[in-house]
């Protein structure tokens, strides 16, 4: 018996990733945040932190 109850779980499990799988490629993903600002949030940091940089080993 222990066979065919294994048989039947895995049978579910895949079918419910097939489920989930076609549930999730039909929906839309809109853009979050990063998205959108994660670019000219880095490169805002890393102008700032070069800048702070640059200033720091200049001074006298």
């Amino acid at each position: 018996m222990f066979p065919l109850v294994k048989n039947a779980l895995s049978r579910l499990q895949v079918r419910s990733i097939q489920q989930t799988m076609a549930r999730q490629s039909h929906q839309k993903r809109t853009p979050d945040f990063h998205d959108k600002y994660g670019n000219a949030i880095l490169a805002g940091g890393a102008t700032f932190c070069i800048t702070m940089w640059t200033y720091v080993s200049t001074i006298d």
